[in-house]
């Protein structure tokens, strides 16, 4: 087994040289929807060039139609060692509003809360500049110390991922022989707390529809044609309280094809975690879990799929009162996928379910609002067990493989346009106030981050 402990003792002594690489990065103010910052932008991914390039990598500045890529590739010391793809982003959010901020949100610094908790502060710490440089750092670490890397490694980092990342696809079609490797890296995620940490093994898809219930052809007076004439609100109702059984299933046909059950493992890895339904939903003002019966919140959130009434309209809505029939009723339905569910199969099995509630003197349109497939990482990959236990080795707690309730679209762009499976592997927490005032990282978080880096990558190349 490989010794470390040269390289994490290196990576211990540059801890503030690090620091001070990070806050300079920090200090380019790269918001990337606000086109006064263009040049800041650009500014930022002409740093990371340079700094890239001093450790070695072939690194270079590709212009796209929007803010510019950043990719950088390094060889491995040693024939036929494994190809990862390291993916971040170096723009951030804006500031507004700024009154809100304790000090310069361009200003970074290190703040001391005393109990020997230390943190940074200023926008990008966590999100995601803070994130990003914990593996380049560990890159560094690790050339100083062995003259060469443990895998070969090719880097992205994008400037848009704050604003859509609306040059991100046209970019990977593009270059997607270049940029292929055996798996990616991610690092935009986050620790369960500050001793746990842990690798995001799914992340569920969606599928959006809005429909759109027609009867009368005008609002009707609910005196004269209540009773006889079909109300479309009625009609809608009832299709959306028919999405769920008693026990909260979805009875979509075929919905839970492709579902499979969570390894029991895994169910039992969450429930040390101690998160009850009491606890998830009391900080919403909730206590009773819906969905489907007899499983746990973080089954429900991370592993399961849902169907979830987004918003309803129909009828009069004022002030005061109004008796009509309304000629027309709307919703927008969401579903959250798992596993191998097919976006495109649920979507045309909720048309026909709500096409079979609709009267023959009726009628309903239709209009699509996105759809992804899940992503699924295999719970006993190779790559995810090895990182499990690099990080384990890490922190004073076992590392835990969770599920996301959302999505991140880089990792499905991975999958379906390189063929790549990603590890999402992070160590923000959720108290960093991202996109808001006061953005902070944990000086922990950065150090221990890049000491888990440096792990990771001997993982991965064993």
């Amino acid at each position: 087994m490989t010794d470390l402990s040269p390289v994490l003792d290196r990576a211990d002594q540059n801890l503030p040289s690090s620091l001070d690489n990070l806050f300079e990065l920090l200090r380019i103010k790269s918001i990337s929807t606000d086109p006064d910052y263009k040049a800041e932008c650009r500014k930022a991914a002409e740093w990371l060039v340079v700094y890239l390039n001093s450790l070695g990598f072939k690194a270079s500045v590709r212009d796209t139609p929007g803010h510019p890529m950043v990719v950088a590739h390094h060889d491995a010391g040693s024939a036929g060692a494994p190809h990862v793809l390291f993916y971040g982003h170096y723009d951030v959010q804006p500031v507004d509003p700024i009154e809100l901020w304790e000090s310069d949100p361009f200003a970074p610094a290190i703040k001391d809360l005393g109990n020997g908790r230390k943190i940074l502060v200023g926008r990008g710490t966590s999100d995601d500049k803070g994130q990003l440089m914990t593996f380049v750092e560990a890159v560094r670490a690790y050339k100083e110390t062995r003259g060469a890397l443990p895998v070969r490694i090719t880097i992205l980092f994008e400037g848009e991922e704050e604003s859509g990342s609306p040059s991100l696809k046209p970019f990977l079609e593009a270059n997607a022989a270049e940029l292929k490797a055996d798996f990616a890296l991610v690092c935009d995620t986050g620790m369960w707390d500050g001793d746990t940490p842990a690798i995001s093994a799914g992340l569920r898809g969606l599928v959006g529809e809005e429909i759109v219930i027609t009867a009368a052809d005008r609002d009707l007076h609910s005196g004269i044609y209540g009773g006889a004439a079909a109300n479309p609100i009625h009609i809608l109702t009832d299709i959306l309280a028919g999405l769920h059984d008693e026990t909260g299933r979805i009875t979509l046909a075929g919905f839970y094809d492709g579902v499979e059950e969570t390894p029991a493992n895994i169910k039992a890895s969450w429930e040390t975690l101690g998160l009850t339904a009491e606890k998830f939903l009391g900080e919403i003002g909730l206590s009773i879990p819906s969905g489907e019966k007899g499983r746990s919140v973080m089954e429900l959130t991370w592993a399961r799929p849902t169907a979830e009434v987004n918003g309803i309209t129909g009828g009069y809505t004022g002030a005061g009162f109004k008796t009509v029939i309304a000629a027309k009723a709307s919703a927008k339905v969401s579903f959250r996928l798992v596993g191998q569910q097919n976006p495109a199969a649920i979507r045309e099995s909720f048309r026909a379910y709500v096409r079979s509630k609709i009267p023959g003197d009726c009628s309903v349109e239709f209009h699509e609002h996105g759809g992804s497939p899940a992503i699924q990482l295999s719970y006993d990959s190779p790559a995810l067990t090895k990182a499990k236990t690099a990080l384990s080795n890490e922190w004073p707690k076992p590392a835990i493989v969770i599920g996301m309730g959302g999505s991140i679209p880089i990792v499905g762009d991975f999958q379906k346009m390189l063929g790549m499976e990603s590890l999402l592997i992070g160590f923000g927490l959720s108290d960093d106030r991202i996109h808001s005032p006061n953005e902070k990282y944990e000086l922990r978080s950065y150090h221990k981050g890049i000491r888990s880096w440096v792990r990771v990558l001997d993982a991965l190349a064993g």
